[in-house]
């Protein structure tokens, strides 16, 4: 599907993955659900081989033979002021939600108990909440995502199955806030469609409240955000520099040339957060090898992207991998196409790898934002 995918891009994706069903309004989670183990995918106390975030992956072996063939990044006091600040880095717990790992179109919500999208969820949860593996505590919660085909279209039935599935995440999102030291930092984070989740639980549940004050980073990676239109809405600024904690860092990486169709007419067809029209708005792109909005950094400050093998099951860091710039739209580009694997798709579009591609800076992105939060309340 993959390949008929590449070749016809946009209209056959469409065909291929909507749900042409009506919506089925989805029965309440019982109040206690998230009290069990068994409904997050990352949670203190779960055994260390069914807690996936805290995989961590190898480091990349440089060839005695060709010592170019993996490039390292150059040392800079930067980088010494990382490894100090996360020697020192406070306790934090980070609430991460998954991305879309269903892709049917029989049903506009995933059930708990599709065995695919589950097990396609745990591998996303390790390569991607992996890198907030510094936290004291990592929650990920399983919940009723709405399916791929939700983000191709503008039928009322796509709103309503991501309205079912924030209903999942919004719930897990109490359990979290009962269970963690209530002076821990907090940090909010997830990727596509955990992304839109964790920007609407800024939007209903942060912004105005107590809570905002324990915010200390937030990455909504992968979901377009509209500098206008969405993030005034958001109650925290844009990540204009590497040590500014209490922000949003945001990106969605292509390669050149970057072909976005998809992705615009979602992004320009749904109106802001502001209920006015995304149409001709930059999105919000952080640079993530900057910490910084827009720019460019060479590969060689890429610490390291997270290269999976064939089948997903595992992954290396390999350092100074890709760059990234910040174009006028607010696209990340990387360059020229580089080999992730099977999961690019149509138009260059590294969406599945915006987080693997910078695994490593952003480890340390989220110790440097935590460790200049509690500075800035000491």
């Amino acid at each position: 599907m993959l390949f008929a995918l590449r070749l016809y891009a946009d209209d056959v994706t469409k065909i291929a993955l909507v749900p042409d069903s009506e919506f089925v309004t989805q029965a309440p989670l019982e109040q206690v659900a998230y009290h069990d183990p068994a409904m997050w995918f990352s949670r203190p106390g779960l055994a260390a081989e069914d807690d996936v975030a805290r995989w961590q992956p190898a480091e990349a072996a440089v060839s005695d033979s060709d010592p170019e063939d993996v490039p390292s990044p150059v040392a800079t006091p930067a980088d010494a002021a990382d490894e100090s600040a996360e020697d020192s880095a406070p306790a934090f717990a980070v609430f991460f939600v998954h991305p879309t790992s269903y892709l049917e179109r029989t049903s506009w919500n995933a059930p708990l108990d599709h065995e695919e999208s589950q097990w396609r969820a745990r591998l996303m949860v390790r390569g991607m909440a992996s890198a907030f593996n510094d936290a004291s505590e990592i929650w990920a919660p399983r919940y009723r995502q709405a399916t791929f085909g939700a983000f191709l279209t503008d039928a009322p039935e796509a709103q309503q199955a991501l309205d079912a599935a924030y209903i999942d995440v919004s719930q897990a999102f109490d359990f979290f806030l009962e269970s963690v030291d209530a002076d821990m930092p907090i940090v909010l984070a997830g990727h596509s469609q955990g992304g839109y989740h964790v920007a609407r639980l800024l939007q209903e549940r942060v912004v105005g409240t107590p809570l905002q004050q324990r915010i200390a980073a937030a990455y909504p990676v992968g979901w377009p955000i509209s500098l206008e239109h969405d993030l005034p809405a958001l109650g925290l600024p844009a990540c204009t520099n590497p040590d500014q904690p209490a922000c949003i860092s945001d990106w969605v990486s292509f390669a050149e040339p970057a072909e976005p169709g998809l992705l615009l007419t979602r992004y320009e067809g749904t109106p802001g957060l502001d209920g006015q029209s995304r149409v001709g708005s930059p999105i919000l792109c952080v640079n993530p090898l900057t910490g910084s909005v827009g720019g460019e950094a060479a590969a060689s400050v890429n610490t390291g992207t997270l290269v999976p093998n064939s089948d997903l099951s595992d992954g290396e860091l390999v350092p100074a991998a890709v760059g990234a710039r910040c174009d006028a739209n607010g696209l990340l580009l990387i360059g020229e196409a580089v080999d992730m694997g099977q999961y690019v798709l149509p138009g260059n579009n590294y969406h599945v790898y915006d987080i693997p591609l910078f695994w490593a800076n952003l480890k340390a992105d989220v110790v440097r934002r935590v460790t200049a939060w509690q500075q800035a309340r000491s």
